[in-house]
């Protein structure tokens, strides 16, 4: 299987990175590119799902998403709490059982490279996945603060006064406003509004992409130098939960009868930790989480692996499994 060009340029900005060779993108259009890659996967998903409906398919795929990000913080909270204390346990677990918007996005390019058929419904999965994590690993930090009897006064008070902003951040932060703003718009305008937009939703979506790849690559290999500085059980969790992840997505997808791009996509977001969504929101519900622990281990760590070498893994599981 041949490596897609994105791929390669998030490699190119580690390489540039780790060399100290002074590349950078500007803050502002990094901020840009975002915001065009939201809007553009999410209103091109609207236009599906009004091609092809909800269908069975597409409610049994959002309820095993919405199920998957439930359960992840459970297991990840369990996992770490006792290696990490349970702040930043709490934080990780909300990363994990969130999901990586960028993740996905370069998934759908390597499927729709492959000639790989998934649904628009993908993207309302995705988007739905976004904030049950953030919702439960609060509760679960909570519960372990009183359980041991011992909260600080900052933590209480956070605790009291933060559950209407950690609800309003959690379910209409910006990213996902937008995301599923993009998609109702797809979903209401249908053809006509694609037509009208397809040269900025298709055409230059994967030129884009590979400039927000490049960014990020030089972003990941920055954080890694002192992301490693924290000792390696965090590089060792980073790497071995992805495919544990992505592995389960594929067999309840299989169980479910979904297809196979679907399945692809599944497994790559229950595989992706969130960078963007879960910093917005822990740094108002987890106050005392170290974002250097659960940013760098979502951007510096899972990110690079599953952009590298879980995409291509959980295809090729997905083809084993599926026959085809």
């Amino acid at each position: 299987m041949s490596i897609s060009p994105p791929v390669l340029f998030f490699v190119l900005g580690m390489v540039a990175a780790l060399v100290r060779s002074g590349l950078r993108v500007p803050k502002a259009v990094t901020k840009l590119m975002s915001l065009y890659l939201l809007w553009a996967i999410g209103f091109t998903g609207g236009v599906k799902i009004a091609q092809s409906g909800l269908d069975q398919e597409a409610v049994l795929a959002i309820a095993i998403g919405i199920a998957l990000a439930a359960a992840t913080p459970l297991v990840v909270f369990a996992a770490t709490r006792h290696r990490l204390g349970i702040h930043d346990a709490a934080a990780t677990a909300a990363a994990f059982g969130s999901v990586s918007a960028v993740t996905f996005m370069t998934a759908s390019s390597v499927l729709d490279e492959q000639g790989v058929p998934y649904g628009g419904h993908m993207v309302a999965v995705m988007a739905l996945m976004e904030s049950p994590a953030i919702v439960i690993s609060v509760i679960l930090l909570r519960r372990a603060e009183r359980d041991a009897d011992a909260p600080t006064a900052e933590g209480s008070r956070s605790g009291r006064r933060g559950w209407g902003t950690l609800l309003h951040e959690a379910f209409l932060n910006g990213p996902v406003l937008l995301l599923l703003g993009s998609l109702v718009i797809g979903l209401v305008t249908r053809e006509r509004g694609f037509e009208a937009f397809k040269p900025l939703c298709k055409d230059l979506f994967n030129g884009v992409l590979v400039f927000f790849l490049l960014d990020l690559g030089l972003l990941a290999a920055r954080r890694l130098r002192s992301f490693l500085s924290r000792g390696w059980f965090l590089v060792g969790f980073g790497l071995i939960a992805p495919p544990i992840l992505g592995g389960i997505a594929l067999g309840l997808a299989r169980a479910a009868g979904l297809d196979l791009g679907d399945a692809v996509l599944l497994a790559v977001l229950a595989a992706s930790a969130s960078y963007i969504a879960v910093p917005a929101a822990a740094r108002i519900a987890i106050p005392r989480a170290d974002p250097s622990v659960y940013i760098g281990l979502a951007l510096a760590v899972t990110f690079p692996f599953n952009v590298v070498v879980g995409i291509p893994l959980y295809l090729s599981a997905a083809r084993l499994l599926w026959g085809g």
